[in-house]
């Protein structure tokens, strides 16, 4: 006998398949409730699951500290004795030979002078690690990091310079990194987005330079892999309490109403991205009570406030970030990204330059040691530095206690620590002139490579295809630096 598919099309409609199938409906919805991931789309990317990675990774999180503005590497971790002697002459042409300058160098009316150094340096720990005097605290946990002194970048001005480090591109529309490893690995708390964004502003007294909301954002992506960015006061998240007069049961109901409309115009239109709105519109309603907990310090012990300094009582303080960033890691929050404005120090750099130390100094290290002893630093991976750096020749008024510095992409230091990464290392040198890279350079390319491999993903498989192109954070470019992996 010969089944007619035709017919029984035409007998079995849509309501009749509801119909049949509801009494498995709570089964489904029990079975979900019990194991979130049971259900999950593997294939496709979305906040409610983790994705496969390429091969085992040994980080499952990222905490991102991006110092914008560009911190001094030659008076935090880059020592030159020869500063000194250095002091007052003119850099040598054949240093910097036909490098380009920014403006405010280029339009001097003379080559500046090489500025001195108003930091003392010392060896710490059993890597015998130089650090400035600056970072008292930051120096009794360097066996734990990773210096790299041989970072380079080609863009020499604070917004392509950022852009670059953050999306793989000087030119915006591309995805942020944080954005990229929510596509590629999803989320481990359905409650919390992946990618979080926190911002502080430093001590010292200088106007910040702006950040756009695309340094977090998805281009390209599905727009559900936005960072979302959490706000110092009132509520942590725009629009995160109901306004008065709602409560949870009609925002539910508004909810509800709301996602059929919007799965009637996906019927209609089939555009992935109406799913996405109708995704975030339910990590909304779930953050309601999940973000409320996180934000909530108050269970937080004395010892744990003193290991992050007196400022993580204040809300927004970097130090009050660095401690949420932990309490994110705690919770599956995939990529954290901490930004700290105020490092851009073209005059009064070595007044500025331990104010904006004395934010971090003591939150960084209490962070390191935070997660240490949760046992989570094994599978977080921490990252530290800026844009670029500073150059060796003064900028403004050069006097022996006042001076500063202008940009300097052609080498500059970060370091990073935990998952993945080998403690204790100092990686890469640059020239007595602190102007050029003598050995190992590392390329920002290189080092989101690197950074994604520690997460268990292959840059150059981490593919998204828009516009017949195929793209991927690190473009054509990158190599994993095989040497500094754990």
């Amino acid at each position: 006998m010969q089944l007619d598919l035709t017919a029984l099309q035409q007998e079995f409609t849509r309501r009749q398949f509801f119909r049949q199938n509801a009494t498995g409906i709570g089964a489904a919805a029990l079975g979900s409730l019990l194991n979130p991931g049971l259900f999950a789309n593997k294939t496709q990317s979305n906040n409610a699951s983790t994705q496969p990675s390429h091969f085992p990774g040994k980080a499952k999180r990222v905490i991102y500290l991006f110092m914008h503005g560009g911190p001094s590497q030659m008076e935090l971790f880059d020592y030159k004795p020869r500063l000194k002697v250095l002091n007052s002459t003119s850099l040598p042409d054949s240093v910097r030979g036909d490098q380009r300058l920014t403006g405010m160098t280029a339009n001097q009316k003379s080559f500046p002078i090489a500025a001195p150094n108003q930091f003392r340096f010392q060896q710490h720990g059993e890597s015998g690690t130089w650090v400035s005097d600056a970072l008292p605290h930051f120096s009794k946990v360097i066996d734990d990091v990773c210096v790299i002194k041989s970072m380079h970048t080609e863009a020499i001005n604070h917004d392509p310079a950022v852009t670059l480090m953050q999306t793989g591109h000087q030119q915006p529309g591309r995805p942020s990194f944080g954005a990229w490893s929510s596509y590629g690995l999803g989320s481990e708390n359905q409650n919390l987005p992946a990618f979080v964004v926190l911002i502080s502003h430093g001590s010292a007294s200088r106007p910040a330079d702006p950040l756009y909301a695309r340094l977090w954002g998805t281009g390209f992506l599905p727009s559900n892999h936005q960072g979302v960015n959490f706000r110092k006061s009132g509520d942590p998240v725009l629009y995160l309490s109901n306004p008065p007069g709602i409560d949870a049961a009609s925002r539910r109901r508004m909810l509800d109403g709301l996602n059929q409309l919007n799965q009637r115009q996906f019927e209609t239109y089939r555009d992935p991205e109406i799913r996405t709105r109708i995704k975030q519109y339910e990590m909304a309603y779930r953050m309601q009570t999940s973000v409320p907990d996180l934000t909530d310090l108050s269970a937080e012990t004395d010892q744990t406030f003193q290991l992050y300094g007196e400022a993580s009582h204040k809300p927004g303080t970097y130090a009050a970030n660095c401690l949420l960033a932990r309490r994110m890691a705690e919770r599956g929050v995939r990529f954290i990204q901490l930004y700290h404005r105020g490092w851009d120090q073209h005059y009064n750099l070595p007044s500025d330059l331990r104010l904006q130390c004395g934010d971090i100094d003591q939150p960084t290290a209490g962070l390191l040691t935070d997660l240490k002893q949760r046992g989570l630093l094994d599978d977080t991976l921490i990252v530290w530095g800026g844009e670029f750096g500073r150059t060796i020749y003064s900028q403004g008024t050069l006097t022996s206690t006042d001076y500063g510095r202008d940009h300097h992409g052609r080498c500059f230091t970060m370091w990073l620590a935990g998952g993945g990464i080998k403690p204790g290392l100092s990686y890469g040198a640059t020239d007595d002139f602190c102007y050029n890279i003598a050995e190992n350079p590392v390329h920002i390319h290189d080092l989101n490579a690197t950074l994604l491999h520690c997460m268990g993903l292959n840059h150059e498989r981490l593919i998204y295809k828009h516009q017949g192109r195929d793209y991927r954070l690190t473009d054509v470019h990158g190599t994993v630096i095989e040497k500094i992996l754990a």
